[in-house]
């Protein structure tokens, strides 16, 4: 996926943000002197046959209770080695969060959906892209569940 091209052809406004490399969410918002709560990391997770995105802020952690509940079945997250393999023009872990273009389920939590604009990355650790959620929510169309802790 090449999202810069992906958000332009959606008509999405839209600002690249390149970075010092960073790999942790907190550590990029830090460096942007972005608050977490509107930097949106991904979590990949899989369970009852189906992968899922799970998307929720950086200033967040993944409560897998939560997220089971908003899936309807036991959530886990997946391997390194399948997470080559489902975002193959991706860096580990600088997945944007748009889980619908890679075939996965997106469940994002309630606390990012209340945002005015999300910060993600960009395919790689030393860019990221801010636009506004609505934008976000009109293009990937998410579950909005409570997801974190």
């Amino acid at each position: 996926m090449d999202i810069e091209s992906f958000l332009q052809d959606q008509g999405v406004q839209f600002e690249v943000i390149p970075h010092e490399q960073a790999f942790s969410a907190q550590e990029v918002a830090a460096t942007e002197h972005v608050t977490g709560h509107i930097f949106a990391k991904t979590v990949i997770a899989s369970g009852g046959g189906d992968t899922y995105m799970l998307v929720l802020p950086a200033s967040r952690h993944v409560d897998f209770q939560k997220a089971s509940a908003a899936a309807g079945c036991e959530l886990m997250m997946v391997g390194e080695d399948e997470m080559k393999s489902l975002f193959p023009d991706s860096q580990i872990g600088a997945e944007p969060p748009f889980g619908s273009q890679y075939g996965l389920q997106t469940i994002v939590d309630e606390h990012l959906a209340e945002q005015g604009q999300i910060v993600f990355r960009g395919c790689s650790h030393d860019r990221t892209i801010k636009m506004s959620y609505a934008d976000y929510e009109r293009l990937e169309n998410p579950t909005v569940a409570p997801l974190a802790i």
